[in-house]
C-alpha cells in the first residue's frame, strides 16, 4: 500500500520532470499566463539568448494592470504604460501566443479571465508574473507567483526549478452567519495566521465552508493565500468545480471531457494524510471583516474594537506604525469611521458573485455624497452579466457608474489612484502604505461591507441592511 498523499503532492509529484539533490524540483508547467508589466524584459531575456518560445499554445497573454478603466478606446496617456501594453502586442504576436488585449471582447484581468475561458482546469501547473496568480488553486490546480527572470524561463522551457513547499491545511466547517462572503473567511483566516504565518507553507482549504461556496468565492479565498505568505492555495475540485467549467470554450469536449472528468474526481487530498501543520476554525467564530492597519493580517470582525498591541502578532513598534500611517488609535471603534471612496472590483472580487453582492445593499438606496465610488468589472464577460441581470440599472438608480475592465485601483499602477490622506473601503487584496496610491489608506472588506459604506459615507455593518 502506497503512502497517503495529499491534494496538493498528486498534483507536484506528476509534473516533476526531473529531482535535484539537495537542490528544487525542474517542474513543468500547464499554463503560463503573462500580462505587460513582468514580460517585457523576459522577452528582450529571449532575444538576447537568441532563444524562441517552446509551447506559445500553452501561454496566454492579457492586458490589465496598467490600462485606464474609462475612455478603453482611445490612446493610453501614461507612456510607460503604452510602451508595456504595446511590447505585450508585439512580443505575443511574434512568437504567435494568444493575445487579449484592450478592446479585445475576452480582455480583463489575468486571474478573471483564465478561468472564465476555462484555460483554468484542476490537476494542472499555472504560474503567471504575478503574485495573486494564487487564485486558479481553486480549480485544485498548483498556482504560484514567479519573477521575471522565471517568466522567461517558462517561456523558452515550459519549466521552472522550483523547490517543494511545505503542507498546511486549513479547515473549517459548520455554517457561515447572516452578512459573512468568502472574503470574510479569507480575512478572518489571515487574522488569525498573520500575514507571515503560512510563509513556506502551500495551503489546502477544507471543510463544509469551502465545499459550499461557489466558484467565485473559492477563487477569491484562494486569491489571498499569499496575503498570509503562502506560496498558493487550493481546493479539491468537486461538483461545483465541474459544473462552472462545463461547456466553457477551451474546457475539453466529448470523450475529451469524460477522460478529463475521471481524473479530476481522483484529485483529493487521501484519507489520513498528514500535513506539515494544520489548523482549524468553526464558521460560528467569522463575522463581516474589515482591515484597520497596513497589512492584510490587521483587521478585525466589524463589530470589535481596534486590538491593542499586546494582542497583535506584528511587533509593537511596526503596528504603532501601522495605526499613525492610517490615523487610527488602539481600541478605537472601526463601525463610524468616515471613509471617501469605495473600490469594487480586482482580481479578488471583480466577478459577477461580487456585483450581484454589492448591488443588493445599494439597491433602492442612495450613494452617499461624500463617497467617490470605483466599481470596476473584472472583465468583458462581467461587464456584459452586469448589464443582462439589470444590476447596471439598480447600480445607476443609486448613483454609481460602472467602469470598463481592469486592475484598476488595486495598485497605483494606473489613472486610478486614490489621493493621499484618503479613506477607502476597498474589496482588493493589498492595504500596504501606499498600495492604492502615494499616502492612501486602505480598509480591505467584502462587497456586503464596501457596499455598506459606499450607502452610508462610513464603516457600517452590513448586517443592519440585510
Amino acid at each position: 500500500m502506497s503512502a497517503p498523499k495529499s491534494l496538493f503532492d498528486k498534483v507536484w509529484d506528476a509534473h516533476v520532470v526531473r529531482k535535484i539533490e539537495d537542490g528544487p524540483d525542474v517542474f513543468l508547467i500547464d499554463r503560463h499566463f503573462i500580462h505587460e508589466v513582468t514580460s517585457p524584459v523576459a522577452f528582450l531575456g529571449l532575444e538576447g539568448r537568441g532563444l524562441g518560445v517552446l509551447f506559445p499554445n500553452r501561454t496566454f497573454a492579457t492586458a490589465d494592470h496598467n490600462t485606464p478603466t474609462i475612455n478603453q478606446h482611445l490612446p493610453v496617456q501614461d507612456p510607460l504604460s503604452a510602451n508595456q501594453l504595446k511590447a505585450l502586442e508585439t512580443n505575443s504576436a511574434k512568437y504567435g501566443i494568444s493575445h487579449w488585449g484592450l478592446g479585445h471582447a475576452k480582455n480583463g484581468i489575468v486571474h478573471v479571465v483564465g478561468p472564465e475561458n476555462g484555460i483554468t482546469l484542476p490537476g494542472m501547473t499555472i504560474v503567471c508574473g504575478d503574485s495573486h496568480t494564487s487564485t486558479h488553486g481553486a480549480f485544485g490546480a498548483i498556482a504560484f507567483g514567479i519573477g521575471t527572470s522565471e517568466v522567461e524561463m517558462v517561456l523558452s522551457s515550459q519549466c521552472i526549478m522550483q523547490p517543494k513547499p511545505k503542507k498546511m491545511r486549513v479547515n473549517i466547517n459548520g455554517k457561515l452567519g447572516k452578512g459573512v462572503l468568502p472574503k470574510d473567511v479569507t480575512l478572518f483566516i489571515i487574522s488569525k495566521l498573520s500575514a507571515a504565518g503560512a510563509t513556506g507553507y502551500f495551503c489546502e482549504y477544507a471543510g463544509d465552508v469551502f465545499e459550499n461556496m461557489s466558484m467565485e468565492g473559492r477563487m477569491t479565498v484562494c486569491n489571498m493565500s499569499i496575503e498570509m505568505g503562502a506560496r498558493g492555495g487550493m481546493i479539491a475540485p468537486d461538483e461545483t468545480t465541474f459544473a462552472y467549467l462545463k461547456g466553457r470554450e477551451q474546457a475539453p469536449k466529448g470523450e475529451a471531457w469524460e477522460r478529463a472528468l475521471a481524473y479530476w474526481k481522483t484529485l483529493k487530498t487521501d484519507e489520513g494524510t498528514v500535513f506539515d501543520i494544520e489548523y482549524t476554525f468553526d464558521a460560528s467564530e467569522i463575522e463581516p471583516q474589515i482591515t484597520y492597519g497596513t497589512n492584510p493580517g490587521l483587521g478585525t470582525g466589524i463589530s470589535q474594537n481596534i486590538p491593542q498591541a499586546a494582542n497583535v502578532l506584528d511587533g509593537a513598534a511596526s503596528y504603532a506604525k501601522s495605526l499613525n500611517y492610517m490615523g487610527f488609535a488602539e481600541n478605537d471603534q472601526i463601525i463610524g469611521k468616515p471613509i471617501d471612496y469605495v473600490f469594487l472590483g480586482s482580481c479578488t472580487n471583480g466577478r459577477i458573485e461580487d456585483f450581484r453582492a454589492f448591488a443588493s445593499i445599494v439597491k433602492g438606496r442612495k450613494k452617499a455624497d461624500n463617497v467617490t465610488a470605483w466599481l470596476v468589472p473584472g472583465s468583458h464577460i462581467v461587464e456584459a452579466q452586469i448589464k443582462e441581470e439589470g444590476i447596471l440599472d439598480i447600480l445607476t438608480e443609486a448613483g454609481f457608474a460602472l467602469r470598463q475592465p481592469g486592475c484598476s485601483a488595486c495598485l497605483a499602477m494606473n489613472d486610478d489612484k486614490i489621493p493621499a490622506g484618503k479613506y477607502a473601503v476597498s474589496t482588493s487584496n493589498r492595504n500596504f502604505e501606499g498600495r492604492q496610491g502615494p499616502g492612501a489608506r486602505t480598509l480591505l472588506a467584502s462587497p456586503l461591507v464596501a457596499a455598506a459604506a459606499a450607502v452610508t459615507g462610513k464603516v457600517t455593518d452590513p448586517r443592519e441592511f440585510l
